[in-house]
């Protein structure tokens, strides 16, 4: 498979103004002076802004705590062996309390020792959302035990959000922020 991106980061020609100005606020903040994925993404115009929406409602906006959001992306980034949103999420991870000893966990997954009943509980959802595109009912209850509808609800939407996302990446072989 070839590692060449199949679409060119765009600038300011083929982002337009307002996504040019986007991609460089999001890429400081990223730290790095190429976010490669807002640069790509970009290029489709208006879509780029409501995606960017939509994804900023779910993360950082969300109603789940940055430390839990921050776990179901690099646990999802982790599956589906996406290199890029596991280098972004581990610096945005770090901000969110992922040390290392975290990350080795959730490569292993929910059975590592460490978690607690609520961190294992969303772990076994994410893998079984990425592994089969549901969750069987042993698992939502034990979920459910930990949060209330709206971020039962919350947590799908970003483990599809962020798993949609890593296959974008992946077909379009975005390359890793340098």
């Amino acid at each position: 498979m070839s590692t060449q991106p199949r679409i060119a980061p765009g600038r300011l020609r083929e982002l337009g103004p307002v996504n040019w100005v986007v991609w460089q606020v999001l890429s400081r903040a990223a730290g790095t002076d190429d976010a490669h994925l807002f640069s790509t993404l970009g290029r489709t115009g208006g879509l780029f802004r409501g995606w960017l929406h939509f994804s900023g409602r779910l993360m950082p906006a969300g109603k789940l705590s940055r430390f839990e959001s921050e776990l179901v992306i690099l646990r999802v980034a982790h599956l589906r062996d996406c290199e890029y949103e596991t280098d972004h999420h581990i610096r945005l991870g770090k901000r969110a309390g992922v040390t290392r000893e975290i990350l080795e966990r959730l490569r292993t997954g929910p059975q590592a020792e460490g978690w607690s009943a609520k961190e294992r509980a969303l772990l076994t959802v994410v893998d079984q959302l990425v592994d089969t595109r549901d969750v069987d009912d042993t698992a939502w209850s034990a979920l459910a035990q930990h949060y209330d509808e709206k971020r039962l609800i919350e947590i799908i939407l970003l483990a599809n959000q962020y798993e949609g996302l890593a296959s974008t990446i992946t077909t379009l072989r975005i390359q890793t922020d340098h």
